[in-house]
């Protein structure tokens, strides 16, 4: 009999992915995995399984029927081995573009929040009572903030599009964009280097890679502009956190708004969650009643398009 299971999920319902299974009188099951040893025992011989965060590791792979398909909830894909996939006929398949404008919305209000500093205001308001502005020093206006894009993906362009009206200089370092689309949306693409040194924030929307691990690591830090802020709504993986506290402690880095992390939940005793400059959220940046509407809307399409036999939409190679 045909099998659809979810590894994981964090969704009110699956009323979704249920109809999927009933349309082709398949089996349904919905767990709530951790390990690589519960992920094993839920997918055994399903034909489709939708993975949220479970290790989708080669014996989870393994387990699964011949020409099985994985559904990424999501952008990112790294906790699936899509290369031991490939090998063993595994189709895999993410959710690219649930969730953009969300994304992108949740990023801008981090940028807006470091630039315009209403943590460090509203922490001395309630401290002291009162301040004056200019207690916290210069305060440059958007037209003079220089804000910079790792990734220029449509999460990217998103971001970019949302900075225009406020006047910002906008670079972006991306290697598979190009003049003419980055240029469309009032940016400019550089090199990292330069786009490091030259900007007040940084934002990253690069996805998580052999080549982007760590990608803002001590070095990168000091390659900085001194005083510039950091959002993070992408990939944990992408920043070296140890780096990046030394960094904000240092004053080189002035804050920064993290989103995502390396590992998740972060760290009991990880240094940025007492540091009064950091501003943390529960990677909820793709979070909003729409969203996931999208998302669980998609994911089901795309099983219903696998147990159908039709080649999927978005589909992932290594």
């Amino acid at each position: 009999m045909t099998r659809v299971v979810v590894t994981d999920h964090a969704f009110g319902d699956v009323a979704d992915e249920a109809a999927v299974a009933e349309r082709h009188g398949a089996e349904f099951a919905v767990h709530q995995c951790r390990t690589e040893e519960e992920a094993v025992d839920a997918v055994r011989g399903a034909d489709v399984a939708f993975v949220n965060f479970a290790p989708t590791t080669r014996a989870v792979l393994s387990a699964m029927a011949d020409g099985a398909a994985v559904i990424r909830y999501g952008i990112g894909y790294d906790n699936v081995d899509v290369v031991a996939a490939t090998e063993l006929g595994v189709t895999v398949a993410n959710v690219p573009d649930y969730g953009v404008d969300t994304v992108a919305d949740h990023t801008l209000a981090c940028l807006l929040t470091l630039l315009r500093r209403l943590s460090r205001f509203d922490r001395i308001v309630h401290r002291d009572g009162w301040c004056a502005p200019r207690d916290l020093g210069s305060l440059p206006g958007f037209a003079s903030t220089t804000i910079g894009l790792v990734g220029l993906g449509q999460i990217g362009l998103a971001v970019a599009k949302r900075l225009a009206p406020f006047g910002f200089t906008v670079l972006a370092h991306d290697p598979y964009s190009d003049t003419e689309t980055a240029a469309a949306h009032g940016v400019r693409l550089s090199e990292l280097d330069e786009l490091l040194g030259s900007a007040d924030a940084v934002s990253l929307h690069a996805p998580l890679t052999a080549e982007t691990d760590k990608l803002l690591d001590a070095a990168a830090f000091e390659r900085m502009r001194r005083g510039a802020y950091l959002v993070n709504t992408s990939r944990g993986g992408l920043v070296d956190q140890e780096a990046l506290a030394d960094a904000v402690e240092s004053g080189q880095v002035a804050g920064a708004a993290l989103d995502v992390f390396d590992p998740e939940p972060l760290a009991p005793d990880s240094r940025l969650r007492v540091l009064s400059e950091v501003l943390l959220t529960p990677h909820a940046a793709f979070f909003s009643d729409s969203s996931l509407a999208a998302l669980q809307r998609l994911a089901a399409e795309e099983a219903d398009r696998a147990l159908s036999g039709k080649p999927l939409r978005c589909p992932v190679r290594p």
